[in-house]
């Protein structure tokens, strides 16, 4: 599907007739190894998390229907207590952006959250406010809602993700007291705190820099403009290289190397030797683990 690219417009439009919540979420639930849990609990927490992603209004912004922000999570459940309710999990979370006059969806976000901690109940209302911990699970959840949001926003126009990223990170502060894995910024150099702090952190802007030029200046382009398009991302991988430069370890920074590699090397199959070149010459000092694989277009 589509989406129509006029999401930026809905920013100044705070009062429209037509308003719809934000998010088009779609989740599963795994237990693969799990024994002694009846397989209904985890057919009710699918329904508990896809409706508290997606029935909730996470922000004052007007969206239509064919606006809403497409994402998936998967939970794999790792440990449950004999017959409670007490479980630990792995969430993996994606984001996708649509791209301009194309049915072509971009990555943006393809994270792994290991082992998050939870008590559910089966038809328990899934209850969550601003600056309160209930609980982990809708924590969690709501930090990546935020998060999403913010990063959504960025490719839109330049930092107008900020209000959601400062979201999350109130989100992960009200959850330092619970001392549940995921929250505690030095406990681990890829935790939720961290990685929205960078988001944040002026030092790190060119990250955020990136997410707007390489989306709307180049992929945006590309479906009338494929030269021009590649033209503006080639300059975009000076960002990742400012970053890269300053730290390669900050979370945030690996977040995006992940979700774009591949989409990357893709673009420049098709490009002139001297593009392909430029691009090696970057990727290859940024992401040496994978220059291999930059180094493949060429071929």
């Amino acid at each position: 599907m589509i989406r129509k690219l006029l999401f930026i417009s809905i920013l100044m439009l705070l009062f429209g007739n037509v308003s719809s919540q934000e998010f088009l979420c779609k989740v599963q639930v795994l237990a693969p190894k799990i024994e002694g849990v009846d397989q209904s609990v985890f057919d009710a927490m699918k329904n508990s998390i896809f409706e508290f992603m997606n029935d909730r209004k996470w922000s004052e912004l007007n969206v239509t229907v064919n606006e809403r922000i497409e994402c998936t999570f998967v939970v794999t459940i790792t440990a449950a207590a004999q017959g409670g309710d007490q479980f630990k999990a792995n969430l993996n979370v994606v984001l996708q952006r649509p791209i301009y006059g194309t049915s072509y969806m971009s990555l943006l976000t393809n994270i792994v959250d290991n082992d998050i901690n939870f008590n559910y109940i089966p038809f328990q209302p899934m209850i969550y406010s601003d600056n309160t911990y209930n609980d982990n699970l809708t924590q969690v959840l709501a930090f990546y809602a935020y998060f999403l949001l913010g990063m959504e926003l960025d490719t839109y126009a330049k930092y107008e993700g900020t209000p959601f990223y400062q979201k999350a990170q109130a989100v992960a502060i009200t959850a330092q007291s619970s001392n549940e894995p995921g929250w505690q910024a030095f406990a681990s150099q890829k935790n939720r705190t961290l990685m929205v702090e960078n988001f944040l952190n002026q030092t790190y802007q060119a990250q955020r820099d990136f997410l707007y030029e390489y989306h709307r200046n180049g992929l945006d382009i590309m479906s009338k403009d494929v030269e021009g398009g590649r033209s503006e991302i080639t300059k975009t991988l000076g960002y990742l290289k400012t970053i890269y430069d300053l730290n390669p370890n900050i979370y945030s920074y690996q977040i995006l190397l992940e979700a774009k590699r591949q989409e990357i090397i893709d673009i420049y199959s098709e490009a002139t030797p001297s593009e392909q070149i430029e691009m090696i010459n970057i990727m290859t000092e940024i992401d040496p683990p994978n220059g291999d694989k930059y180094e493949a277009v060429m071929k």
